[in-house]
């Protein structure tokens, strides 16, 4: 079955992942594609930030056959990690850290959502400008 990975705001399909006991272990390509990270000899990388893999916890994150457990990895960051096994979905949130540098800025994050027309507005295109957002949910 196709998982989809949902990081950093990408979403990424691959057949190539495989879950044991809870955890999504992915191939280096796919890892690349789903979330930027690479595997490198100093570390795991994405773009200037390189995170050295703890050399007495190395089986738990890479495979002998080169896989690399994306769900250790987000723990070990102190990401959240959600996933739904009946439609195949992982989604791995922003660390703490991340979260709360954003509410200091006091900026909302960007989105688009269609109107009653289907027309798609982002919160982007009012940057600037007074927004009143509603909300409702019938949970």
């Amino acid at each position: 079955m196709a998982i989809t990975v949902l990081y950093d705001e990408r979403a990424f399909a691959t057949q190539g992942e495989r879950i044991e006991a809870g955890e999504l272990w992915l191939s280096a390509g796919d890892l690349h594609g789903a979330t930027g990270w690479q595997m490198k000899p100093e570390g795991i990388c994405r773009d200037e930030r390189c995170v050295p893999i703890p050399p007495a916890r190395r089986s738990e994150f890479l495979a002998p056959d080169g896989g690399f457990n994306l769900s250790a990895f987000a723990r070990h960051l102190n990401e959240p990690v959600v996933h739904d096994d009946e439609a195949g979905v992982w989604f791995f949130g922003k660390a703490p850290g991340a979260r709360r540098d954003a509410l200091l800025a006091g900026e909302a994050p960007d989105f688009r959502l269609p109107d009653l027309d289907g027309k798609l507005h982002a919160l982007s295109d009012y940057r600037g400008r007074k927004v009143l957002l509603l909300t409702w949910a019938s949970w």
